[in-house]
């Protein structure tokens, strides 16, 4: 039998093409059908070609909501027919890297979906040890809006405001107002900072994170834009700064701004070589620190990870209780047949008819986010397409 899937065809093009539906091949397996999958920034880096290791012919997304249709005889955990969001990150829990708390790093897992294997931008995917890469999700919580917590939340929460050690009363500033920013903005208010400062070059994203929490929002764009950063702690600098970009221009400013003692959390992708500038940094008290699962073993420090997704649990305890609003992030949907969708606004105007005449378009409109006030895009599985579509970008 076959399926649609997002497929990695050269560099620049992915095509919805058919391909063979998946089966378990190992015990700890399970096949998910999936409801919605979701695009993340390091898709975008894939199918330009910045990622060598992977090849052409991939089914890309590791990011999905969906329910089990089968599983290996080793799957006790679950039942056929249940609801689960997919975690980004797939481990085993036996390997020695798994022990020591960095199931990122599993030897026989880690990033695999949309990596190593075929990922979620298909009407089924595979999913390797699934007892731990598999969540059950509540039926109170929206399936769609979800998709951000397969990786956004828990990369915000783990790598941005965790890392960043992030407390009560204290003062933190967020560069980068993407959807894993965004995503820090919201479980960062869940510590209780006395000031939270978002910082972008989109004014339309700055909105919304002021809209999301934020107490005040800073232009980068701006000539003065340090000053009015620094300006806003007493020209302290602030305690938590977590960079969410990746380029060398924001982790330069992370560190003018970081305070005596403070800690800057790296959580952006960076290709390319960035500069630590110990010339400022060597008399700040700010140290090398490797964080446990949990947290953080000391309050100073410059820290950076992969997502370990050991946070999913928690994250959807408070989506449940009503602590944590995920439906900010997804703003954008695709279908993977030819119709209309409608589209909320960043700014909460009214909703955008969006005329989306291929699935794979959900590519460039994520990849020109700030044209189309996107913050996530989702890509729902319903009805199969007729024929093969592709876009370049």
């Amino acid at each position: 039998m076959s399926m649609k899937a997002l497929v990695y065809t050269r560099p620049g093009t992915v095509e919805l093409l058919d391909r063979p539906m998946p089966t378990v091949q190992a015990p700890t397996d399970a096949v998910v059908r999936l409801l919605h999958a979701s695009i993340c920034g390091t898709d975008l880096h894939i199918i330009k070609g910045d990622v060598p290791s992977i090849q052409p012919g991939l089914v890309l997304g590791h990011e999905g909501v969906g329910v089990i249709e089968a599983l290996g005889s080793a799957v006790n955990a679950f039942a056929i027919g249940d609801r689960v969001i997919i975690s980004c990150m797939t481990s085993c829990g036996a390997c020695s890297l798994c022990r020591r708390g960095l199931p990122a790093h599993c030897t026989n897992g880690g990033w695999t979906l949309g990596n190593t294997i075929d990922g979620t931008q298909a009407e089924y995917v595979r999913v390797p040890h699934a007892t731990l890469s598999l969540h059950r999700l509540p039926p109170s919580i929206d399936p769609r809006a979800a998709v951000a917590v397969s990786d956004a939340f828990p990369t915000g929460l783990e790598c941005g405001v965790l890392s960043a050690d992030v407390q009560p009363g204290g003062s933190v500033v967020i560069v980068g107002a993407g959807p894993v920013g965004t995503a820090a903005l919201l479980t960062a208010q869940l510590y209780s900072p006395a000031l939270i400062v978002v910082v972008d070059l989109d004014e339309k994203r700055l909105a919304t994170a002021r809209r999301l929490g934020a107490h005040a929002t800073v232009n980068s764009g701006l000539a003065d834009a340090e000053q009015q950063l620094m300006d806003l702690t007493g020209g302290q600098g602030f305690d938590s700064v977590i960079e969410a970009v990746g380029i060398p221009t924001t982790f330069a400013l992370c560190q003018k701004l970081v305070s005596i003692g403070g800690r800057i959390a790296n959580v952006g992708v960076h290709g390319t070589k960035v500069d630590l500038h110990l010339e400022t940094l060597w008399e700040r008290n700010i140290s090398e620190s490797t964080p446990v699962v949990s947290g953080c073993t000391d309050t100073s420090g410059i820290h950076m990870s992969l997502v370990n997704a050991t946070t999913t649990p928690r994250l959807l305890r408070l989506v449940e209780s009503g602590q944590l609003d995920i439906g900010s992030l997804v703003t954008h949907r695709m279908s993977l047949r030819t119709l209309p969708v409608s589209l909320p606004r960043l700014d909460g105007a009214d909703p955008l008819d969006f005329p989306c005449t291929q699935a794979a378009q959900a590519y460039d409109t994520f990849q020109a986010a700030s044209q189309h006030q996107a913050l996530k895009v989702a890509i729902d599985f319903g009805l199969e397409s007729s024929s093969s579509e592709s876009t370049s970008i």
